[in-house]
């Protein structure tokens, strides 16, 4: 496909309209906090139980509940028969879930949410279940170590150092795939790929499960992906990619993402979730080889958590970046203003964000 069938068509917003949103939650918990009642420590023991609830969903998601619950309400009793776990036992994470309103019970029946119908019934294509195995056996055990790594610096496992890197991506980036699928198929919308007469050129950067190259090709046959990461990591890619009709249409290079050979020529370059884990000085480098893999009028695409621009929220990429100091040696969140900046030295213009069904909108450029 020439560049110029890349058509926008989802609206892009300017980087200051990030900000207000973000600003009145925190002006709005500010007053919660600081209004004329005196402060009370209930946010306190809120944030001191804040383990608990990705524990309770991955035992839920585990014993089989919400897929249960998809058939219909149940009680206890049938709930219990029907996944073998104890009905004590049952009883206590079923209630707690009511509380944090991934369930609701109507007499002796428990029933999904809206929320728990879309994204944990295994069988949804938005199914998020896959992530709390990744918070429980991966990042919880290395938050525990927090206190020392403030005082070091030093990450517990360094995962964007290759030797320690490549199974602990490896072990967890498939159960990713529902989180960013549906923002690739608004970004593929955005690019006119669905209306493509001619090849597509996909470069995923990072590619973990292929999330982003694989919803491009669900959307057109003329697609074409070009897939880097860890030789580990790309057995997975190419088992995801086989699995969704497209593997025949993938290609993989495997090494650091420095040194492998990224090609040229290619209409759409996508780095999904890799700045956080690169750091500053890396992700600079990364984005200026992208920009010489890129056709002209070709276009980059950049999934992170953005911080608004003071670094006074939102909470979630905040606390990635704190992720980041566990689990990386130079990684860290980084705003839009700053990432604007470094596609505009390696050469992109025109840094925009595109409004999709992610944590945070995405960062788009294009290569004159």
């Amino acid at each position: 496909m020439k560049s110029t069938a890349i058509l926008p068509r989802r609206r892009v917003r300017a980087a200051g309209q990030l900000e207000p949103r973000s600003k009145r939650r925190f002006a709005t918990q500010r007053k919660k906090v600081t209004g004329n009642h005196s402060p009370t420590p209930e946010r306190l023991m809120q944030f001191a139980w804040g383990y608990a609830p990705p524990l309770i969903l991955e035992a839920a998601v585990n014993w089989r509940v919400f897929d249960l619950l998809d058939q219909g309400p149940q009680t206890v009793g049938l709930l219990a028969a029907q996944s073998g776990a104890s009905e004590r036992g049952l009883t206590a994470i079923l209630n707690a879930l009511v509380g944090l309103e991934f369930l609701v019970r109507r007499g002796t029946r428990y029933a999904l949410t809206p929320e728990s119908a879309a994204f944990l019934v295994s069988t949804k294509p938005a199914y998020y279940g896959g992530f709390f195995r990744h918070m429980s056996r991966q990042l919880i055990p290395n938050w525990l170590q927090l206190t020392e790594t403030v005082g070091t610096g030093k990450p517990v496992v360094a995962a964007n150092d290759q030797g320690e890197g490549q199974q602990f991506f490896a072990e967890f980036v498939e159960g990713l795939f529902p989180l960013s699928y549906q923002a690739a198929q608004s970004l593929g919308e955005h690019l006119g790929i669905p209306k493509a007469a001619s090849p597509v050129s996909v470069l995923d950067i990072g590619a973990g499960s292929g999330v982003w190259g694989i919803a491009l090709a669900h959307q057109s046959p003329h697609v074409k992906i070009h897939a880097v990461d860890w030789p580990a990591v790309l057995k997975v890619t190419r088992s995801v990619a086989q699995r969704h009709g497209v593997g025949d249409r993938l290609r993989t290079v495997a090494g650091d993402l420095l040194e492998a050979d990224f090609g040229t020529g290619h209409q759409v370059a996508t780095i999904g979730h890799i700045l956080h884990s690169e750091g500053r000085e890396r992700s600079r480098q990364l984005l200026r080889k992208t920009f010489g893999a890129l056709a002209p009028g070709g276009t980059v695409v950049i999934s992170e958590f953005l911080p608004n621009e003071d670094r006074t929220g939102p909470p979630t990429p905040l606390i990635s970046a704190v992720n980041m100091l566990l689990h990386t040696t130079a990684g860290d969140t980084f705003t839009f203003a700053e990432i604007a900046a470094w596609l505009r030295e390696a050469g992109f213009v025109n840094p925009r964000l595109l409004e999709a069904p992610a944590p945070s909108p995405l960062v788009l450029a294009t290569r004159p």
